[in-house]
């Protein structure tokens, strides 16, 4: 009977302890102002304890004798409550490159490539302030930036536009704060670098020109600049010389970008030197002049147009449409028919319009009593009139073959005082010649541009910019 009395009262205790454990486990934020430690029991035979029960009779014999830290409680319970999500990042941007096609205006490009129409109005209107969208053309990239839906819920919203119109600057696209449309130049900064070439002449300038490696748009305002004084069919032979000194601009990743300005140059012609060099005189005039300081561009050019042949001189010679001999009082420079004649001075213009076997013709009078006249055109520039006064080098008309003409060709005259002579041996009027303070600099400048020219190396390689 005392025995059965004695477990039941082990079995009691034993519940009780493990009931408190358990209430333990399941509250993890208790009243730290509680006192957690249990009364001592007395009721702990050994032989009370079942192989079952011995996990909590080891935590209530060890861990429940030493008294648990309030502060490890709570730390416990801070630890043990859920963490925040964190906040989801921005979602980053992305760009696509696009290339304009033919036909495209800006607007059909970007709503072609996902960009709402109203985002695509706001953006033009905003690159109107900086560059015209007419200007772009087929072939040109322009790079549009996106920024995904964080959610991915909504389309891919268009936040600006890249456009690089040439080398030298940048069109950029893009919304403020607000969310408004922005647009702004950015100019790009080229390195500039001086080059040297030169050669002998075996069969034509071009030729050697092009093997000694000089740019097309160099050797074109090579020739340009000695077109007033060399006939390049005539007066070029083998053996001759050239010696030219010019600009090259190169992008930050050493490219080639374009090509300057002619700094220097010198023409060996039958053993004879004809130098010229760049100067700015003292009203803010460029110009090539000589070693003397004479200007090589002459008040009238020999040939007022580019790119023809010479394919009938001055002199007697056989009419081909009336059959017999007749003098011949100008040259002609055959071209194909729309090639542009230019006027070969400053001067103003004294006759326009049809005149018998010339066809269409103009005349102009120039200074010092000399004038010049254009036959066989096709048809007149825009805005030519009696008496509007004309530019060198100003277009005038166009290659034909009106009135008494075989082909579209240009007839050309230089008159001297009303009198005809011939245009490839008339001695042209000169142009400006320096004194004073602008010859005094001239000189500076030259003797400047010679001791460079000699620093440069010899060799050199340049890529074709055109």
């Amino acid at each position: 009977m005392g025995l059965r009395r004695f477990a039941t009262a082990a079995l009691a205790v034993s519940g009780a302890v493990t009931a408190g454990a358990f209430m333990l486990a399941l509250d993890t934020t208790p009243d730290i102002r509680t006192d957690l430690r249990p009364k001592k029991s007395v009721l702990t035979p050994p032989q009370a304890q079942t192989p079952k029960a011995a996990p909590v009779a080891k935590v209530d014999a060890e861990e429940l004798k030493s008294p648990v830290s309030p502060v490890s409680m709570v730390s416990s319970a801070v630890a043990a409550l859920p963490k925040n999500d964190p906040k989801p990042e921005p979602a980053k941007f992305y760009d696509r490159s696009t290339k304009v096609g033919r036909g495209d205006t800006l607007m059909k490009l970007l709503v072609s490539q996902g960009v709402e129409r109203s985002d695509a109005h706001n953006a033009i209107v905003a690159m109107k302030a900086v560059y015209n969208p007419r200007r772009i053309v087929p072939g040109q990239e322009l790079t549009l930036t996106f920024q995904p839906d964080a959610a991915a819920a909504a389309p891919d919203r268009f936040v600006g536009l890249t456009l690089a119109p040439d080398v030298e600057e940048e069109i950029r696209v893009s919304r403020d704060e607000e969310g408004a449309f922005k647009a702004r130049k950015i100019e790009k900064p080229l390195a500039q670098r001086l080059d040297r070439a030169s050669g002998t002449i075996e069969s034509s300038l071009y030729l050697a020109a092009m093997e000694a490696g000089v740019p097309d748009r160099i050797l074109m305002d090579l020739i340009m600049a000695y077109s007033w004084d060399v006939d390049f069919q005539r007066d070029i032979r083998k053996g001759d010389a050239f010696e030219v000194m010019y600009e090259l601009y190169y992008t930050d990743d050493g490219k080639l970008a374009r090509t300057g300005d002619v700094l220097y140059a010198t023409l060996t012609l039958s053993g004879e030197r004809y130098p010229i060099y760049r100067f700015k005189n003292s009203k803010g005039r460029i110009d090539y002049f000589d070693d003397k300081g004479r200007s090589a561009q002459k008040a009238l050019m020999r040939t007022p147009i580019n790119g023809a042949r010479l394919s009938s001189g001055y002199g007697r010679r056989k009419h081909p449409i009336l059959g017999y001999t007749k003098m011949h009082r100008g040259i002609d420079f055959a071209a194909p028919r729309g090639t542009p004649i230019f006027a070969a001075g400053d001067g103003v213009i004294d006759f326009k319009g049809r005149k018998g076997g010339y066809g269409n013709y103009i005349s102009i009078r120039h200074n010092n009593g000399y004038s010049t006249a254009y036959a066989h055109m096709k048809g007149f520039a825009r805005k030519m009139y009696k008496g509007k006064r004309v530019r060198q080098g100003q277009v005038i008309g166009y290659v034909g073959s009106t009135g008494r003409s075989t082909g579209p060709h240009l007839h050309y005259e230089i008159l001297v005082n009303g009198r005809q002579t011939n245009p490839l041996k008339v001695r042209m009027p000169s142009g400006e010649r320096l004194k004073g303070t602008d010859l005094a600099k001239f000189n500076v400048r030259k003797a400047e541009l010679d001791q460079t020219y000699a620093s440069l190396p010899m060799e050199t390689s340049v890529a074709n910019a055109e």
